[in-house]
């Protein structure tokens, strides 16, 4: 509708221009907004008013000057009022509002999709948790807000590749060979104290009998430095496979496993290094090597070797995002946790140095989930191994709802997680509040097909329709016929949470609707009518929880 309304305004515009009104061709950038306020119209827009510049006028008189060459040839709107100093609302006849349902039972799971995209390749990287320890509730909204958003691009029409970027090189890995180490001497009754950087979760001394298990006591009597290396290896591969496992359980998958550690081995570190001296981006400072990224916006210029040419986490960056747009993406998004907020900007300047349009990377943050069980925080240390995996959020209260909770704020913030919140039954669950739509519209049709004298209306009747003539039929409608811009705004401003809050509103306005009106009526047209619309919302709420990776339930 949206689409229809501001090609009328555009029209109308040039219409005025055309007779004489407007001294010049309308050049300003329409918007349209929904008023809260129903009083106000079903649009609203305030092209008079940013014309005002342009036509020299008051924005009223622009407003009424529009509103005498309204060029609206299919009759969509029913009146215009002209409020304030100068905004223009509409007000859409009913009869415009029922081809939407048309749309909605033609298109069916790709009502909503675009072809916005254009086939452009996207790669979009999250998670990418170290293989340190199992994953936790702040990777699992990192993954939910990642992989939704993957499908969010999908549809509208991007070719979208889904990595993961496996830190298994540098210091956090040995210290992971170290902790596991010395918990492996523990075992055969050395005492050993674990210093303050080590892991000390109880993860740690599994894989530490595991090791025993498998080699006995030979790393008692190996070199340490050899002995911690092959404990980093084991260590790191089996909390990957671990990750891999419980990612797949909470219904996320990877294109592919990008591993840092393949950067060194095939020398692009060197390389990416060797090219930024070429460049002279990098200069020696102290025996170090720095990358002059204060020459592309970054506060200060950063190492990418030090004094004994061991590289940074830094250089190892600037290779692996050359990597990425070698491999001829157009965009390439990131999403990490809000602590890394202060990496961007040296990012940027990597990535302007290497000669790509840092307009094409985007950084997702995800804030921090506090972990409650009714309402009582649980208290976590992920250094400490003080923490709930979340595989065990997972099994305690289900895939689906902990995917849709994590979707319920916007990720820049923070997020409270009740435990026994995601396990109800009721309208208390944000979930179970929109999933019950799906099963109740079942279920009045599953009756409906029972009953000898008609069966459910699945062809499109305009003279039937018009017998949706309540506000909240109305309303319904017009809700559905947004469904489309929320997902194509969801994915221009990475914001997944749009499509849970469209859900939940039109979960909301169902519901109401429910209350008030009876769908299964003795009046057998108005049945088919009500039937057809249910069957439309039903098709939404589909489409919309398949974006968010949870299924739309036929009985609860």
């Amino acid at each position: 509708m949206k689409k229809k309304l501001y090609k009328i305004i555009t029209d109308s515009f040039n219409q005025a221009y055309e007779k004489g009104a407007f001294s010049y061709a309308h050049s300003v950038e329409i918007e349209i907004e929904e008023p809260k306020n129903a009083e106000h119209g079903d649009f609203s827009t305030n092209a008079a008013m940013k014309s005002a510049s342009l036509y020299k006028m008051p924005p009223k008189k622009i407003a009424e000057i529009f509103s005498d060459n309204i060029n609206d040839p299919d009759g969509i709107i029913e009146k215009i009022e002209i409020a304030g100093a100068g905004f223009i609302n509409f007000f859409i006849s009913k009869k415009s509002w029922y081809p939407i349902l048309k749309q909605i039972h033609k298109k069916g799971a790709l009502y909503g999709s675009s072809d916005i995209g254009k086939g452009k390749k996207v790669l979009i990287e999250f998670v990418s948790a170290n293989p340190t320890g199992p994953l936790h509730i702040g990777h699992g909204r990192g993954a939910a807000v990642g992989d939704v958003f993957a499908e969010i691009f999908s549809f509208c029409g991007y070719k979208v590749s889904r990595e993961y970027y496996l830190n298994d090189a540098g210091r956090q890995i040995k210290t992971l060979g170290k902790s596991v180490f010395l918990r492996y001497t523990q075992l055969f009754g050395k005492k050993t104290d674990l210093p303050q950087d080590c892991y000390k979760g109880e993860y740690i001394i599994d894989i530490a009998n595991k090791i025993k298990n498998l080699k006995n006591d030979k790393f008692l009597k190996t070199e340490e430095d050899k002995a911690i290396k092959f404990c980093a290896e084991f260590a790191a591969d089996t909390i990957l496979k671990g990750i891999k496992r419980d990612l797949s359980e909470f219904g996320v998958k990877f294109d592919n496993w990008f591993s840092e550690r393949s950067l060194y081995e095939s020398g692009k570190i060197d390389k990416a290094i060797e090219n930024f001296k070429e460049q002279k981006h990098i200069y020696e400072k102290d025996g170090a090597l720095w990358f002059k990224s204060s020459l592309f916006g970054d506060e200060k210029d950063r190492v990418v070797a030090k004094q004994n040419k061991e590289t940074t986490y830094f250089a190892s960056d600037i290779a692996y995002h050359k990597d990425k747009f070698e491999r001829g993406f157009d965009k390439v998004i990131e999403v990490w946790g809000a602590d890394h907020h202060g990496y961007i900007p040296r990012l940027k300047a990597a990535i302007q140095a290497l000669g790509y349009n840092e307009k094409n990377f985007r950084v997702i943050l995800v804030q921090l989930v506090n972990l409650l069980r009714d309402g009582v925080p649980i208290a976590m240390s992920t250094r400490a191994g003080e923490f709930i995996p979340l595989k065990d959020i997972i099994k305690e209260a289900g895939k689906e709802a902990v995917r849709f909770i994590f979707l319920t704020r916007h990720h820049e913030s923070p997020l409270d997680f009740d435990l026994e919140l995601a396990k109800k039954r009721s309208s208390d669950n944000p979930l179970y509040y929109v999933q019950y739509v799906s099963a109740r519209i079942s279920s009045i049709i599953s009756k409906e097909q029972d009953n000898k004298d008609g069966g459910f209306a699945n062809k499109y009747d305009i003279s039937t329709l018009m017998l949706l003539k309540e506000p909240e039929e109305i309303s319904i409608i017009k809700h559905l016929s947004l469904f489309q811009e929320t997902v194509i705004l969801a994915a221009k401003f990475a914001e997944p949470h749009r499509i849970v809050y469209y859900l939940i509103e039109l979960a909301s306005l169902f519901h109401n609707y429910y209350n008030k009106h009876k769908i299964l009526t003795d009046d057998a047209l108005l049945k088919k009518a009500r039937i057809y619309l249910a069957r439309a919302i039903k098709i939404v709420i589909e489409s919309g929880l398949n974006l968010l990776g949870v299924e739309a339930l036929e009985r609860m």
